[in-house]
């Protein structure tokens, strides 16, 4: 797996990619058009952040490379890269309980607050990449 040069792009299977983490300027797409919306995604090396026609969508600190991004109406599933360690915060539904797993592995349930926002840690190092699965409990 790698970065996303092209910072966006649909997959052949419909998933999305975008991030580059090896930038060290701040890039952006806009108006990127994805089943009947628009996004746009600003990355580099210090945060990625991914928005969906205008309301926030998945940020990370520090910026990440993700592959096969898919939002089902029950969470979101995706894989993550990144140089280091990451902290990820994804827009989801308010007030709702999800079941977070990482690299396979459950890590608990976590409630939603009323923004919405759920944060995961995600370990990186000496892994290639590392699957994150939200869905609903």
């Amino acid at each position: 797996m790698a970065v996303v040069k092209e910072l966006i792009r649909k997959e052949a299977d419909g998933k999305l990619s975008f991030g580059n983490y090896e930038l060290t300027s701040k890039s952006k797409v806009e108006d990127f058009p994805y089943e009947g919306d628009l996004l746009k995604v600003k990355t580099f090396s210090e945060i990625t952040k991914l928005e969906k026609n205008g309301l926030f969508l998945y940020e990370s600190v520090p910026g990440t490379a993700v592959n096969g991004f898919k939002e089902t109406a029950d969470g979101v599933e995706f894989s993550v890269e990144a140089s280091e360690d990451v902290q990820i915060t994804l827009g989801l539904e308010e007030e709702t309980v999800y079941e977070i797993f990482v690299g396979g592995v459950s890590t608990g349930a976590v409630s939603t607050g009323l923004s919405g926002k759920l944060s995961i840690s995600v370990e990186t190092q000496n892994a290639d990449a590392v699957a994150v699965k939200v869905v609903k409990a």
